[in-house]
């Protein structure tokens, strides 16, 4: 999985932009800020013209998405991505849904979507090779266990210290295991299913997935588990989630004027609350 604070990034761009129409001169720096107004679908460099092209994983879980179905405007990232793209001028109608993994997502060369919206926390190490837009959410590291283990009931991330830990390669959640101390590394898997089937047959003791994908997998994907707890990452990046564009796109600004909007007007607070409420519940783990 892949985690989130919200910020937004801007510097100042005269008309001239990355979104302006064909017959000015658009900078080449994606990070400006830019008016919506100055992002009509017409003046946008879109993967394919008339649609909007929005990529995700498969399968796409809650509470991120709502019955595997990204095109359906549920689930807090789908709601998200309908919003963004409704702020652009492109209807549901407009918007094209694709595959994508989300390791492939990360990885530099040509996209073929406009953005993919994944969980995606932002990184210095990745904004190498990819953009991201403005954050959408911000989420804390939840500590999985099953309930009948000796750390279930640990107050501290020193408690989890000796366990056998896991989480999903290339993501935060397997950055925020450093926070732990552990006395053996941790194991890393392909994506956070096979970190919870790893869970389920006892090869781990706990593993770590942001909270509200914490929330999904102690629901719906394991027998017998509990969240022990939250935690603020405090070592790596710090957790914000991103909507992923290719690296210098001309979208970049555009998509960022879109999340900071919905900022802006309460959007994003009233999805959260809408679809991931239950994350304020959660205990918070101390250091020591």
């Amino acid at each position: 999985m892949r985690l989130t604070p919200l910020a937004a990034a801007a510097a100042t761009l005269a008309l001239a932009t990355a979104c302006a129409p064909a017959d000015e001169s658009p900078s080449s720096d994606s990070s400006a800020s830019v008016s919506l107004d100055q992002c009509k679908p017409a003046d946008l460099d879109l993967y394919k013209a008339g649609t909007l092209t929005i990529a995700t994983d498969s399968p796409a879980y809650e509470p991120w998405f709502t019955d595997d179905d990204p095109t359906n405007g549920k689930g807090y990232e789908g709601a998200v991505a309908r919003a963004v793209a409704e702020k652009l001028g492109f209807a549901p109608d407009k918007v094209t849904w694709v595959t994508q993994g989300f390791n492939e997502a990360i990885k530099p060369g040509a996209k073929s979507f406009d953005f993919d919206i994944n969980q995606f926390s932002i990184t210095s190490e990745r904004e190498k090779v990819v953009d991201f837009s403005s954050p959408y959410y911000k989420a804390k590291q939840g500590v999985i266990t099953l309930a009948d283990s000796k750390y279930a009931d640990v107050t501290s991330l020193a408690g989890l210290k000796d366990a056998k830990v896991g989480a999903q390669v290339g993501t935060t959640s397997l950055e925020a295991t450093q926070q732990l101390g552990l006395t053996t590394d941790p194991l890393v898997y392909d994506d956070t299913t096979k970190a919870a089937q790893a869970l389920q047959n006892g090869q781990v003791d706990a593993i770590i997935a942001d909270v509200p994908s914490a929330f999904y997998l102690v629901a719906a994907e394991l027998d017998g588990a509990k969240l022990v707890g939250q935690f603020e990452p405090r070592t790596g990046e710090s957790e914000e989630f991103g909507l992923l564009l290719d690296k210098d796109s001309k979208l970049t600004p555009c998509v960022s004027a879109a999340v900071d909007a919905l900022k802006d007007d309460g959007t994003l607070e009233k999805l959260q609350q809408q679809w991931l409420s239950d994350a304020v519940d959660v205990p918070e783990l101390s250091q020591s």
